[in-house]
């Protein structure tokens, strides 16, 4: 079988879904969409599919489309991402977004919503979840293997000079890690935030944020766009370490280092590069494959591994984070 896909936003991130459509043989790559027009017809020709300069056109053309990955940007990487997919939506077709899902939560409400009403698959990228290393780590969770789990910590921060708006550090970045953190633990029900400007910084560009889960874990989440020091530092992109009462584990990187500390013996057990997979960029590969797999396989809408509901709820407790900094509260994060 064959997925016939379409790909909504020709830029970096949206160029990034076509490359990895194009390595695949259960993909044919039937459209491409963006409203600059220079930018649908290089993707058109490079991937030799026709191109449109508006949604609209592109489903009255007659293609026939299975799924689509809208990659649209605009305002705090998530600006532009409501038209488009509830034109998607509407005509019938599955969806897989870019993150943050959007950060006008009404909107995002809206979207969820309307694939819920029409049955449709809907997820987001929230692909740091999707790595054989992060999979290991969930199976030792399920299986119990950490005991009960008491907290979660998570560091993420890279080097991003965008001015934009005030917040849009946590709003751009962090729907990834708060999604790493709910794969792990869940719901997340209270948080407590502080943020700081950087040197010479007119944004939020640093961020702590205490949380606690439904379930009673405790959790933390340090976050900068002024912090990648690369290899020669402690972190890296990204450490996640999640803590039982018989042991605990630590994720650096997305993907690449993964370490079991048991919290009785000496016996520590490390695995480097788990299916392979060497580099943060290659998530993109596993994330949109699992996407097409899904698709293929027509599994219910409910589901779809990194949902647009659960987009949803990371961006609810985003919008919590800076409601807690802006009343000095601790803040209940809606539910839904």
């Amino acid at each position: 079988m064959t997925l016939k896909v379409a790909v909504v936003g020709v830029g970096n991130i949206g160029n990034r879904h076509l490359q990895v459509y194009s390595g695949r043989n259960d993909v044919e790559i039937v459209a491409v969409c963006d409203i600059i027009q220079e930018k649908s017809d290089r993707a058109a020709e490079k991937y030799s599919c026709q191109g449109f300069y508006s949604v609209q056109d592109m489903l009255d053309s007659g293609v026939a489309i299975d799924a689509v990955s809208m990659a649209t940007a605009g305002v705090e990487n998530g600006g532009d991402h409501y038209q488009p997919t509830m034109e998607l939506l509407r005509a019938g077709l599955p969806v897989l977004g870019e993150k943050p899902i959007s950060n006008e939560i009404d909107k995002a409400k809206e979207m969820v919503a309307l694939a819920k009403e029409k049955n449709l698959r809907y997820g987001v990228n929230l692909n740091h979840r999707f790595t054989p290393a992060a999979d290991r780590a969930k199976e030792w969770v399920d299986a119990g293997r950490l005991g009960e789990l008491n907290m979660i910590d998570m560091t993420m921060w890279i080097n991003n000079p965008n001015e934009t708006s005030p917040h849009f550090h946590i709003r751009a970045l962090h729907p990834h890690s708060i999604d790493v953190m709910r794969f792990f633990g869940g719901n997340i029900s209270k948080v407590q935030a502080f943020f700081k400007k950087g040197k010479g910084r007119a944004i939020w560009s640093n961020l702590q944020m205490n949380v606690l889960f439904e379930n009673g874990i405790i959790g933390h989440l340090r976050g900068s766009y002024d912090g990648n020091f690369g290899k020669a530092g402690t972190y890296g992109l990204e450490t996640l370490e999640v803590v039982g009462s018989d042991g605990r584990f630590i994720l650096q990187d997305a993907c690449e280092h993964l370490t079991f500390y048991p919290r009785f013996d000496t016996n520590v057990e490390t695995f480097d590069y788990l299916g392979g997979m060497k580099h943060f960029g290659e998530t993109f590969d596993s994330r949109i494959g699992r996407w097409v797999e899904q698709n293929l396989e027509g599994v219910a809408p409910d589901q779809i591994e990194g949902s647009g509901e659960e987009a949803l709820k990371a961006q609810l407790v985003i919008e919590a984070a800076i409601k807690s900094w802006d009343t000095g509260q601790v803040i209940e994060v809606e539910s839904i």
